[in-house]
């Protein structure tokens, strides 16, 4: 069973991040889709409610929902190169500064990278 990335495709920034983590992603535990076709899935169409452009998110393949910041720690504990790295941001006293680090970058990417024209589905 995979994990599912829900990502937004027309960042820049969020498309460089997918292909980095795909390319480290050896034991192929993560599937993504594009946030801007969530609504072809049924099963998925509850994240459309929600702050989905905003903030990454996972649905576990135990059907368990991370966003933001936990979803970035999640997926490098997936990955054998970052394990060590994931864990370590478990550590409860960063997750103050993982959130506020996490929401600058989410607030400020369009401005720092640009948005990317979407071909129609």
């Amino acid at each position: 069973m995979k994990h599912i990335v829900f990502f937004d495709a027309s960042c820049p920034l969020c498309s460089t991040a997918k292909q980095i983590i795909q390319k480290l992603d050896w034991l192929d535990n993560v599937k993504w889709i594009p946030v801007q076709n969530i609504e072809n899935y049924e099963r998925f169409r509850f994240l459309a409610k929600g702050d989905v452009y905003d903030r990454i998110h996972m649905m576990s393949f135990k059907g368990d929902i991370y966003r933001g910041h936990e979803t970035v720690k999640k997926i490098l504990t997936l990955l054998p190169a970052t394990v060590v790295l994931g864990w370590l941001l478990y550590l409860p006293f960063l997750d103050p500064y993982l959130e506020s680090l996490y929401k600058w970058i989410s607030d400020n990417r369009h401005d720092w990278f640009g948005t990317k024209q979407l071909k129609a589905i």
